[in-house]
């Protein structure tokens, strides 16, 4: 019995059925794989300019208030709550002027216990000292009376040597003068040498204690003045400012309660981003502009310290005509000068620096499309950046933020 056979061209058509579709399916995952990631973006949401060559102005733009040149702080001495206020905030005074008053009963009996104390002991003291020279009197008394009993028993002695030798006296007699001479004699030395080092003990106690008095009356008078701190005083003469208090506030000791600005010029002073703080030194020059007029000024201070991402300036100015047209608590743009002026390639300055890091920007290759290209950025200004590699003058750059689509690699604009 013959066997049916199934025709080649069957088997191959069913093969054909099977692997076009799975070849389809390779070909969609090739070119899904292989392909760019777009976004379609439309012109009004994004900016695009134009990368420039022209002069690289390298300033820092910042804006900076005028403050007096020099200010001295008003510090409680004493702390304790205030009790009466003399002057107002804005008032020009004189050194010297009381400002306020401070209440503190704790601190005044503290003081007047201690102002008792150190009276006590000068007085025990100025005691010791008066005993100490009535002792020294005593003994040059003493002395004068030893010192007179030694004449009378020499003068006698040569006398009865002489009457002994013409045999006028007796023996016994002038042996008993001889006697009472170099008694006296050796007693007359030996007080005097006491004395003498009685006298050198009693000099250097009452050297000790005149220092010891001297010191005390010292404290003494310092106590008395730090008594008069409860009132505060003008430190200097000038212009009272930020001295706002209300009686019974209290403060403690050191405390800065307000500032008097002394008449002798003006300052400027800037927060600056902490971004230029190793590129500013002291020195470097600048202008402000007021009135349409331009001031030289120049950096005097750094503060290195930094705060909320910013640290603080000081600048001086160059003329002090300024001094007549400028108040305090003004507000000046501010423009300093890092370097001098530059040829180079410029892209103005957008939030696409913020999304790439400056590494890498979309630039148009036609009018509805743009594709990314890295880059490398230098100097920047308030206005542009510095373009060192990666672009070419007249490329068109997208300068908005790229955050919405930082992992795309080209951009379609419709």
């Amino acid at each position: 019995m013959d066997k049916q056979l199934t025709p080649r061209n069957k088997k191959t058509k069913r093969m054909m059925q099977l692997g076009i579709p799975v070849f389809a399916l390779l070909i969609i995952t090739i070119l899904s794989m292989t392909r760019k990631k777009q976004v379609n973006l439309k012109r009004d949401v994004i900016t695009i300019r134009e990368v420039i060559k022209d002069d690289f102005e390298d300033v820092v733009l910042f804006s900076s208030v005028v403050e007096p040149k020099t200010s001295v702080l008003i510090n409680i001495v004493q702390g304790g709550s205030v009790s009466e206020i003399f002057a107002e905030s804005g008032q020009h005074i004189k050194k010297g002027t009381p400002l306020l008053k401070i209440y503190n009963p704790n601190a005044e009996l503290n003081y007047l216990t201690q102002e008792t104390a150190i009276v006590e002991q000068i007085n025990n003291l100025s005691n010791i000292r008066v005993n100490i020279k009535n002792q020294e009197l005593n003994l040059n008394e003493q002395l004068l009376s030893i010192d007179n009993e030694f004449k009378n028993a020499k003068r006698k002695y040569i006398t009865d040597t002489t009457l002994y030798r013409k045999d006028v006296i007796a023996r016994n007699d002038y042996e008993a003068s001889a006697q009472e001479y170099h008694y006296q004699t050796e007693r007359n030395n030996i007080i005097k040498s006491t004395v003498t080092r009685e006298k050198e003990d009693r000099s250097v106690q009452l050297s000790r204690i005149n220092t010891s008095i001297s010191n005390m009356q010292k404290s003494l008078e310092l106590l008395r003045k730090n008594k008069e701190n409860f009132i505060v005083k003008a430190p200097i003469d000038g212009f009272l400012s930020s001295f706002n208090l209300n009686l019974g506030e209290n403060y403690n000791q050191g405390e800065s309660v307000g500032k008097i600005d002394v008449l002798d010029g003006y300052k400027l002073v800037a927060r600056v981003d902490e971004y230029y703080i190793s590129k500013l030194k002291e020195q470097i020059r600048g202008t402000v502009s007021n009135d349409n007029k331009t001031y030289d000024v120049s950096i005097s201070k750094i503060h290195p310290e930094v705060i909320n991402g910013q640290f603080e300036v000081e600048l001086t100015f160059s003329d002090d005509a300024i001094n007549d047209v400028i108040k305090r608590g003004m507000s000046l743009q501010t423009k300093v000068f890092l370097s001098n002026n530059s040829q180079a390639l410029l892209v103005p300055k957008g939030a696409f620096f913020q999304s790439t890091n400056g590494k890498w920007v979309f630039v148009l290759n036609s009018e509805d499309k743009a594709v990314k290209r890295n880059v490398r950025i230098g100097r920047e200004n308030p206005f542009y950046y510095e373009v060192l590699e990666g672009l070419q003058e007249g490329d068109q750059v997208i300068t908005s933020s790229y955050d919405d689509y930082k992992e795309m690699e080209e951009i379609n604009i419709n």
